[in-house]
């Protein structure tokens, strides 16, 4: 919780400063009535008192109390506006390092807990900033004061505020104890749901197309009902604070009023009207001290709640990023050459390998196909391009220079990825097209369009309500699988890249539009090179380069008729795809 204190400025804190004054001055004026209140009851009480000073007094009191709402005014205006700005920056924070982290790291954490890291976690500890850091302040300053003033009145109304607050701290102890270790538990279940949702929503589709509803709402209800009864359970133990708290003012209230009784019973006449005002005085002030201790036992239900979420951001946060940028800004005198010299990989975890010593070499305007059977470490293979894992062995070279030695966006920048799911964002077809920096110049609405042309993508858009400005829902619902996948390859054309990555990206066009938008793409990009990934023989027989691969291993590199000869495997994937007249055998 500390950790995350280190984003307070020293602004926030010279508010925090003038919240913590207001607050001392706020406490004053509402201890201060009790005092003109027991002034206004002597005065009641004597013979031959004076109507004006009663008015004044109660003046006085009228003033306090506007005093006190100014004042109250002022804290929550301070205290809310330092709270939201540094959830803010909390909220960035944690947006900035996700952003950062590889996806090794964010494969640690799931995509519905990181939600739930930034949303309902950093909630928990604005919560925490603006009530419990108000209270926090107000709470003992008010017993003190309170204790202060009622300290020389009775022994007796002391011994009963005493035995009422221990009462009141240990019931508040004994249903923390119980309430604060479910917390945890709330919020892995919160995690849960938030997960179990998310999936439902994607998944729609296959929810509806395999009669799946009954099936999610169980799925759901198993995990809603466990954080419901979690969810219940803590806040019928936290309700009884409401009923133990009033019965506990009530009794002090009836207690010290028959102490007074007692005590004026026994009194001489002239210390009777001083001992009823100072009964007054007493009540009130013992009341504001209950109620201090209970605010102060309310922040601890706060703190225990806040603390987790304030780990579960940490733990985000401290992650150590295993891709660590370089400094190499991207100038070379090659363009458009990457080379695998004997790499290998395996994931962080993983005991077995999943690529073995890969070496291969593709040079400027070549096209170097990857092809193999479902698992065989195709995408793995070309992620290592753009960096988005690093080789475990062996090194990769873009330009002549190894990836880990480029700055991430200057690596990027020389690249246009299109990945095996097409993404679309929320926003236009144009905004989903002129995505991102591409490191020169921004991309304008002409290249976009001539993008959208080469990528065959031009016929669909203009039919749309809106053409260039037609609206795309998020993750791209409101179009096809093979117009997505065309409005992604245009994307990565506007970028005017050196070397492209296509990771089985022409799957859902149909051979026709494949066809055109393969020739389309050599004419425009003329000598950008291309690395695609494929299922389809149709797709890449036709490439420069062709690498097979089989469980993590290259057992095949050349042309579509060297393989042809040369590799079994290839061979094997190419008959069960084409006839031996359209394989050119």
């Amino acid at each position: 919780m500390f950790k995350l204190l280190k984003n307070l400025r020293p602004r926030d804190v010279a508010l925090w400063l003038a919240a913590v004054l207001l607050i001392a001055a706020q406490v004053w004026l509402e201890l201060k009535m009790p005092d003109y209140m027991a002034t206004i009851t002597k005065l009641v009480q004597t013979e031959g008192s004076e109507m004006g000073d009663i008015l004044q007094n109660g003046l006085k009191m009228v003033l306090c109390a506007l005093g006190s709402l100014v004042s109250a005014i002022g804290v929550g205006y301070i205290i809310s506006t330092v709270s939201a700005t540094f959830s803010m920056r909390v909220r960035k924070r944690l947006f900035d390092k996700v952003e950062e982290l590889s996806l090794n790291e964010v494969s640690k954490f799931s995509t519905s807990s990181l939600i739930t890291r930034s949303t309902n976690d950093i909630t928990q500890i604005q919560m925490l900033v603006s009530m419990g850091g108000q209270m926090l302040v107000r709470a003992p300053m008010t017993a003190a004061w309170a204790i202060v003033k009622i300290s020389n009145k009775s022994w007796q109304w002391s011994t009963a505020t005493a035995i009422t607050v221990v009462f009141l701290l240990s019931m508040a102890a004994i249903l923390m104890s119980i309430v604060v270790p479910r917390f945890k538990i709330v919020q892995k279940l919160t995690d849960k749901i938030n997960n179990v949702t998310r999936e439902n929503l994607t998944g729609i589709r296959a929810v509806r197309a395999f009669n799946a509803e009954h099936y999610q709402e169980k799925k759901f209800a198993k995990v809603n009902d466990k954080l419901t009864g979690v969810q219940i359970f803590n806040q019928r133990m936290l309700a009884l604070m409401s009923p133990i708290m009033y019965l506990s003012m009530e009794g002090l209230a009836l207690a010290i009023y028959v102490i007074g009784a007692a005590l004026i019973d026994g009194a001489s006449m002239s210390d009777k009207i001083t001992l009823f005002g100072d009964m007054i005085v007493f009540s009130s002030y013992a009341l504001q001290v209950v109620i201090s201790f209970l605010m102060l036992a309310l922040i601890f239900t706060m703190i225990p709640r806040a603390q987790v979420s304030a780990g579960r951001i940490n733990e985000v946060l401290v992650t150590p990023i295993s891709l660590q940028d370089g400094s190499f800004k991207g100038e070379t005198s090659e363009i458009g050459t990457v080379e695998f010299r004997n790499v290998s990989f395996k994931y962080p975890d993983a005991e077995d390998y999943l690529l073995k010593d890969i070496s291969f070499e593709a040079k400027r305007g070549e096209t170097v196909a990857f092809i193999g059977s479902t698992g065989s470490g195709k995408t793995t293979l070309i992620n290592l391009v753009p960096r988005f894992y690093d080789a475990t062995d062996g090194e990769v070279f873009v330009d002549g220079i190894n990836v880990r030695e480029y700055k991430q966006t200057a690596l990027r920048n020389k690249i246009g990825y299109v990945s095996q799911k097409a993404i679309m964002f929320d926003g236009t077809v144009k905004s989903n097209v002129a995505y991102g920096d591409n490191g020169r110049e921004k991309i304008s609405d002409k290249k976009v369009r001539e993008a959208i042309k080469v990528a065959q993508a031009k016929n669909f858009v203009e039919k749309m309500n809106k053409d260039y400005d037609s609206h795309i829902a998020q993750g791209g619902t409101n179009i096809s699988g093979g117009q997505k996948q065309r409005l992604a390859i245009a994307r990565a054309v506007a970028r005017d890249p050196e070397i492209f990555i296509f990771d089985d990206s022409f799957s859902a066009l149909d051979y026709k539009t494949d066809a055109a938008l393969r020739k389309a793409l050599q004419e425009y990009t003329g000598g950008a090179t291309n690395l695609i990934v494929a299922q389809r023989i149709g797709t890449i027989m036709h490439a420069d380069k062709i690498l097979v691969l089989d469980e993590g291993k290259c057992v095949g590199q050349g042309t579509h008729k060297e393989l042809m000869k040369n590799c079994e495997v290839y061979r094997e994937i190419a008959l069960s795809q084409l006839t031996k007249e359209e394989l050119n055998v």
